[in-house]
């Protein structure tokens, strides 16, 4: 017979019999009308659990992940305020239950049943996925399963104490509220949790307020591997600034009390706790699976007789709270009501197009307040003898950092976080001075972690505030990149723009470094951002048009809630010359405050009608070398700077290539899966007739005299543009 259905019956005969589990007696942290509320919340989780089982087999129903066990999160709940964001578990139906008692007009049931059903009513996902989540309660989606959810809880507890000196124009959370996040044993292990918990713990030692409490569900098992016994409390009883709090999670009274106390000491303290909940689990990890083919039968009916309704029921039994034959009474009315919405559920519309799918990958816009720029007092002191030198020509560098000391003057809620981007002002000195100019709270010096600075900006983006986190090296991206993939670029889809987290990721990449740091200070691979969904990724490959992006950057992550990734060229950073030493032919004047490049607008070079060179970053200071090499050999060729890599600004390149007899690409990234692939591919849709590619080798990158042998030259670019063009002849 099926777990769920054993368990079922169990708990009727039980509950009829009054063959109830041992336990303790029940404390004084709940009233009989709360304890009573409580415990219809964990029946309904129940019958929601048994209910989707039951709409799968039918093919009604899709890929779930119950709660069974874990009911003891409506306790939680209790303690905190339905104004306390809250980043779930997904095994935590029961909390979100318990909260949406606490706020009027709710039709839980039914929503939930509508997300089993994958309807395109679900109010949070529209249909995309099962997950929990409501924006009126504030509980944001996760679909995550390695506790990648946990890094943006940090954020958002940071950002809670932020707000309260800087609030930002679109704060969502109350100025005492807490964050809060759950998690699962098995999740604890994973470097995102560890990464996360000992962030807390790092910040919270320097006295930086950090109201977060952590859940930690231990069920003792991770699908189908086993905790062991201890683990838990060994590896969370000593973090150096979190304070540990213990509870029986089968055992309502007692969760409710431990959750009161951690939660009363995070509000107060303003400093960060993690609740350690001992729970089962019932029916196997998720959909079909059966514990029973991988765990003894007898462990697993020792768990299913320890279900923690049946304890519900002794102890408001107990109390005088609820009679057994009360609580049957509420259990059975709930399934059979639960029964008879999901019937109407799964008659509900479902999405059926891409395009329905699709629709809320783009966040939706929002309004913001006029801004006329930085006050010239406000310039003038930022700014101080730099001033002076905005009308001469300078480096990508320096640019950079006058931009950004506009936009975090003009913008309050702009905060930028990430090693070392603080004091020292960067690796290589382009955030240099804004610590002096905007203050710590604004430059945030951050811990040697890529998953906690990608978390922090999340969680910051939850509540109102435009964020610029900076990866030093695109390498390191790859130690946290899906804090992007899978959270960042995910909200807005899974919860139809209802919670969304814009933001400009800063990150120093691509090759051309001399003789520095091999490939994981060169990296001249942007495939892993090119392939996420809504994700804006930009390359300026010259000062002033950097300044320029980068200020559409800000404006598309404070107006249009986007995810944009900005690529700043490192080899570029202090590039003065391009043809001879000495003539300066690279540097730019830093352009008026009110300019800004268009997502989609590219750059052109030229207009010689006998060759397009496309290409970006690095691949632009080359074509520009190169373009002069050409004329001298009688090829009159244009140079287009494509500047945003994702998406691909197809249509201004067409236009751009018009007239062209020969398009060449110059791409520094690699062959296999570089931008050049996608430009092959559109040429060909568009018919053009004469096209080649000139690409990085497949190869990582050298340090040393060879640190520009695998991508391309402009030498090389000067061959394969004279190949192209005489071949064609």
């Amino acid at each position: 017979m099926d777990r769920a259905e054993i368990v079922h019956e169990n708990f009727q005969t039980r509950v009829r019999a009054g063959d109830l589990p041992p336990g303790a007696a029940p404390n004084a942290a709940l009233s009989n009308p709360d304890a009573v509320r409580l415990f219809r919340a964990q029946c309904l989780s129940r019958a929601l659990d048994r209910t989707s089982r039951a709409m799968q087999k039918a093919g009604q129903g899709f890929y779930t992940i119950g709660s069974s066990g874990h009911e003891g999160m409506a306790a939680v709940a209790h303690a905190l305020r339905p104004d306390d964001i809250a980043f779930l578990h997904y095994r935590d139906a029961a909390f979100q239950i318990a909260r949406a008692d606490q706020v009027p007009g709710q039709s839980i049931a039914w929503d939930m049943l509508l997300s089993f059903a994958c309807s395109s009513e679900d109010p949070i996902s529209g249909g995309r996925h099962k997950v929990l989540g409501s924006k009126p309660l504030m509980i944001p989606p996760q679909t995550s399963t390695i506790a990648s959810h946990l890094p943006k809880a940090v954020g958002a507890a940071y950002g809670l104490g932020l707000a309260r000196r800087h609030p930002p124009e679109h704060r969502m959370l109350a100025e005492d509220a807490i964050s809060v996040c759950s998690f699962g044993d098995a999740s604890l292990n994973h470097s995102t949790a560890q990464g996360a918990i000992n962030t807390a713990g790092w910040t919270s030692v320097q006295s930086v307020p950090l109201p977060l409490l952590f859940v930690c569900e231990d069920n003792g098992i991770g699908i189908s591997t086993e905790t062991p016994k201890g683990w838990v409390a060994a590896s969370l009883q000593h973090r150096p600034g979190v304070k540990y709090v213990h509870a029986d999670g089968l055992d309502l009274y007692d969760t409710a009390r431990a959750a009161a106390e951690a939660a009363d000491y995070v509000r107060t303290r303003r400093k960060p706790a993690v609740l350690h909940l001992t729970m089962v689990r019932l029916y196997g990890h998720a959909g079909a699976d059966l514990p029973t083919t991988y765990l003894p039968k007898s462990q697993v009916e020792a768990e299913e007789a320890n279900d923690p309704l049946l304890h519900s029921v002794r102890l408001l039994e107990a109390a005088g709270a609820l009679d057994r034959s009360a609580a049957l009474a509420i259990y059975d009315e709930t399934c059979a009501r639960v029964q008879a919405i999901a019937a109407e559920a799964t008659t509900r519309p479902r999405l059926k197009t891409a395009k329905d799918v699709m629709s809320s990958l783009i966040p939706p816009k929002r309004a913001c307040r006029p801004t006329n720029g930085p006050s010239a007092e406000a310039r003038a002191a930022a700014f101080g003898s730099d001033l002076k030198q905005l009308d001469s020509p300078q480096p990508m560098s320096r640019l950079i950092n006058w931009a950004l000391t506009d936009l975090m003057l003009e913008h309050g809620e702009v905060v930028m976080m990430g090693e070392d981007v603080g004091r020292k002002g960067g690796v290589y000195g382009v955030t240099q001075k804004l610590h002096q100019r905007l203050g710590a709270d604004r430059m945030i010096d951050t811990l040697l972690d890529e998953q906690s600075i990608l978390g922090l900006a999340i969680g910051l983006a939850q509540n109102g505030f435009v964020p610029m986190p900076e990866i030093q090296f695109l390498a390191y991206l790859h130690n946290a990149e899906d804090q992007l993939r899978g959270e960042a670029a995910t909200l807005p889809f899974f919860s139809q723009g209802q919670f969304t987290n814009p933001m400009v990721l800063r990150i120093a990449g691509l090759g051309y470094q001399k003789g520095f740091g091999g490939h994981f200070h060169n990296d001249n691979s942007v495939a892993v951002l090119r392939d996420i969904p809504g994700l804006i990724l930009a390359c300026p490959s010259n000062g002033a048009d950097a300044a320029m992006m980068l200020r559409e950057a800000v404006r598309l992550a404070r107006e249009e809630q986007r995810l944009v990734v900005f690529l700043e060229p490192i080899a570029l950073y202090p590039m003065r010359d391009l043809h001879e030493p000495g003539d300066g032919g690279w540097m730019q004047a830093y352009p008026a405050p009110d300019q800004r490049i268009a997502l989609g607008e590219v750059g052109q070079q030229g207009d010689g009608t006998d060759l397009a060179i496309v290409t970006f970053g690095n691949g632009t200071y080359l074509s520009h070398q190169a373009q002069a090499k050409l004329a001298v050999a009688g090829v009159d060729a244009r140079v287009i700077d494509l500047r945003w890599l994702s998406p691909l600004p197809e249509p201004a390149v067409r236009e751009a290539i018009a007239g062209c007899k020969h398009v060449l690409i110059v791409d520094e990234t690699r062959r296999s899966g570089g931008v050049a692939e996608a430009l092959m591919a559109m040429l060909a849709e568009a018919g053009v007739a004469s096209y080649a590619r000139l690409t990085a080798e497949d190869s990582f990158i050298a340090t040393g005299p060879a640190y520009a042998a695998t991508m391309p030259s402009a030498d090389g670019i000067v061959e394969a543009a004279m190949a192209l063009v005489g071949g064609a002849k």
